[in-house]
């Protein structure tokens, strides 16, 4: 069976309550909160996503006691979006900060970058 190559992503936050109110309002979905398995289990809240649809799933991630693995990694995720000048136009309003407009990259569409507002950026995508 062939899989795409991500099939999870983690954004690890130090303010939860702010980052989720930041992706909901820049992508336009609701998280929801992840089941907690074991008593030092992070808090989760998971992006929308179906098992067998393409493209990966992820969630927001809290580590109590890891706060410096949150912002400035070196992990780029690219959320799937009808047009990114959409999702963009959204980010300053919401507390992160465009790094890159919309642009085009060639037969494979447009893409744009943001910083959250824990420091992490993350890509826009879109076909049009």
């Amino acid at each position: 069976m062939k899989t795409n190559a991500v099939v999870w992503f983690e954004i690890y936050v130090n303010d939860m309550a702010r980052a989720r109110a930041f992706y909901e309002a820049v992508l336009q979905v609701t998280l929801e909160p992840a089941e907690k398995i074991a008593e030092n289990w992070p808090e989760l809240w998971m992006f929308p996503g179906e098992n067998n649809a393409s493209g990966a799933s992820g969630a927001l991630v809290r580590m109590v006691g890891d706060e410096e693995s949150t912002g400035g990694g070196s992990t780029l995720v690219y959320f799937n979006c009808a047009d990114c000048a959409e999702q963009i136009s959204r980010v300053s309003e919401h507390g992160g900060r465009v790094i890159r407009d919309k642009f085009a990259i060639g037969p494979y569409g447009f893409i744009a970058i943001a910083m959250d507002t824990e420091g992490n950026r993350i890509g826009l995508h879109s076909m049009r």
